[in-house]
């Protein structure tokens, strides 16, 4: 092909590896092109299907006008459409395709590729079973007639490597990364319009909710032609009155929100997400209606390779201390050697988590409750790191919190310390999640969304949409492998879980910018300006 047929999509802002390298390999013919059609890769995949209507015609792609007027010498009065070429001039009555497009669909429109010039769409309608007719032998580097043998040969023997890091892959890897890719690719296709990402997220949120087709459809106004349609928003960074006008308008409105592996450094100063999850159904840490997560984990089945999957990435979490904001695995040793040794985690009580899903437990609430259920306890109250770094509300005065927290701890990771603990008591913390993850008793006074499935004790609400009991790789596989979505920091390509907690547990994970840095400062300034008021506003 003038072009590999296998290639990486364009992702926005995206420097990844090429994927054919020079090397051989061995694999059957057969195997590749199963590969390839289950996946529907190769050539330009990721575009969106052509505007033109072809139903039923022959698709032409000359490589000269002499091929073009024997092309339509041979098809009569049948219906044509053209593939566009450079210094091709088509009569005015043929349909003229222009790229980019994805040949896959093309090709299940077709009724026939008739070619000359080497396209990847003859061969994508082979491998679908179209009849393919080539006319002229005369190009240099021509398709042979049958054009899936040549190239299903070639792929087999060929190598190729990760884009994420450039060692070795298979054929079959390769496509199998692809197939992911368009599956991502299309069903971003869904979206009339994208709210709420501010500008400083995008070069990490946009691959993730590329469609192929052009820019990521930013919006600001909830326009009128979104009537009825579906865009996705970051609610709590969009205009109450843009949701309300779109509400009023009848468009679905799916939720964007930080996954749970989120970055290596706080939202709060800005640092770009590293995950997100994109959930039409409602979004996970509100529990007064169903959420993808929620619907995934009481009706789904779950593939034995994510629960298989799940095993490692819990171990890899746990081993290298990886939480939502980064690494956390250094040495913490609590003032209590004896007895039972608690942590209490603080919230941003005007989160949206706490608010839909905390039953009004505030973190004097949660301190107050914890005490009271566990007073022969050591009790480490950590308060929340958005909080502490002077951006968000949910304040405890030092004071207040040491009237039930033995000790109140700073700068620990929080991973370190729920190491250190027997238990924790959440609101709805994240926290929660990550200390079953290390095999620690959790109790929330909320309603998380990792509560109700039999791995907690649950002082909340009980959720009556909860029935089935889960086991803690299957809460794992459908919580970070089924449901976020992950770019690789370093190559800004949507990638696996596996991949960003690679890159956090080697310390590539770090993003940086002049406005990170002046969140930082601002952040130290609230601080210092609390500590000298005493905390009043």
């Amino acid at each position: 092909m003038i072009e590999p047929f296998l290639q990486v999509p364009p992702f926005p802002g995206a420097r990844g590896h090429p994927l054919m390298v020079a090397g051989t390999s061995r694999f059957a013919p057969e195997e590749v092109r199963r590969a390839l059609v289950r996946n529907r890769v190769g050539g330009t995949f990721w575009a969106g299907p052509s505007p033109l209507a072809v139903d039923g015609d022959i698709i032409l792609v000359p490589g000269s006008m002499s091929q073009l007027a024997a092309m339509l010498g041979v098809a009569g009065s049948r219906p044509v459409a053209m593939i566009a070429a450079a210094g091709l001039q088509p009569p005015p009555a043929i349909a003229t395709i222009r790229a980019p497009f994805d040949p896959w669909t093309l090709a299940d429109q077709a009724s026939e590729v008739w070619f000359g010039a080497d396209h990847p769409l003859a061969v994508v309608a082979a491998l679908l079973g179209k009849p393919v007719r080539q006319f002229g032998g005369d190009l240099p580097g021509a398709l042979q007639p049958d054009p899936v043998a040549h190239l299903l040969q070639t792929l087999a023997n060929s190598a190729f490597a990760n884009p994420f890091d450039g060692t070795p892959w298979s054929v079959i890897q390769a496509i199998a990364q692809l197939g992911e890719w368009r599956r991502l690719i299309e069903g971003n296709r869904i979206f009339d319009a994208i709210y709420g990402v501010a500008r400083w997220k995008r070069p990490t949120v946009d691959p993730l909710l590329w469609d192929g087709t052009g820019p990521v459809r930013h919006a600001r106004k909830a326009r009128s032609d979104l009537a009825g349609m579906q865009v996705a928003a970051w609610k709590s960074r969009t205009p109450p009155s843009v949701l309300k006008a779109l509400e009023a308008r009848g468009a679905k409105i799916a939720e964007l929100e930080d996954g749970m592996i989120r970055s290596v450094g706080l939202g709060a100063n800005c640092v770009p997400p590293l995950s997100v999850i994109v959930d039409i159904a409602g979004v996970y840490f509100d529990p007064n209606r169903p959420s993808d997560l929620e619907t995934l984990l009481e009706c789904g089945e779950l593939p034995v390779e994510w629960v298989e999957r799940a095993e490692s990435l819990r171990s890899t979490l746990v081993h290298a201390g990886i939480s939502k904001y980064g690494l956390g695995k250094v040495p913490y040793s609590s003032a209590s050697n004896q007895g039972r040794r608690i942590l209490v985690t603080g919230q941003v009580e005007d989160d949206r988590s706490v608010i839909s899903g905390g039953g009004n437990c505030t973190n004097l609430d949660l301190l107050a409750r914890a005490r009271a259920l566990e007073p022969d306890a050591w009790i480490i109250y950590k308060p929340h790191p958005d909080v502490e770094a002077g951006h968000r509300k949910g304040h405890v005065p030092d004071a207040e919190a040491l009237r039930y927290a033995n000790t109140i701890e700073r700068v620990a990771p929080i991973t370190a310390l729920i190491e250190q603990v027997d238990g924790l008591h959440v609101i709805t913390s994240l926290a929660g999640f990550e200390a079953l993850l290390r095999g620690k008793a959790v109790t929330t006074h909320g309603q998380p969304f990792y509560a109700g499935w039999g791995l907690t004790r649950n002082l909340g609400p009980a959720n009556p949409r909860r029935t089935r009991k889960r086991s803690l790789a299957e809460l794992v596989a459908a919580t970070l492998i089924g449901y976020p979505r992950y770019v690789d920091p370093v190559t800004r390509l949507p990638c696996p879980p596996e991949v960003l907690v690679a890159r956090m547990a080697g310390g590539q994970a770090q993003v940086t910018s002049m406005l990170i840095t002046l969140r930082q400062f601002q952040g130290k300034i609230a601080l210092l300006w609390k500590a000298l008021t005493g905390g009043r506003r």
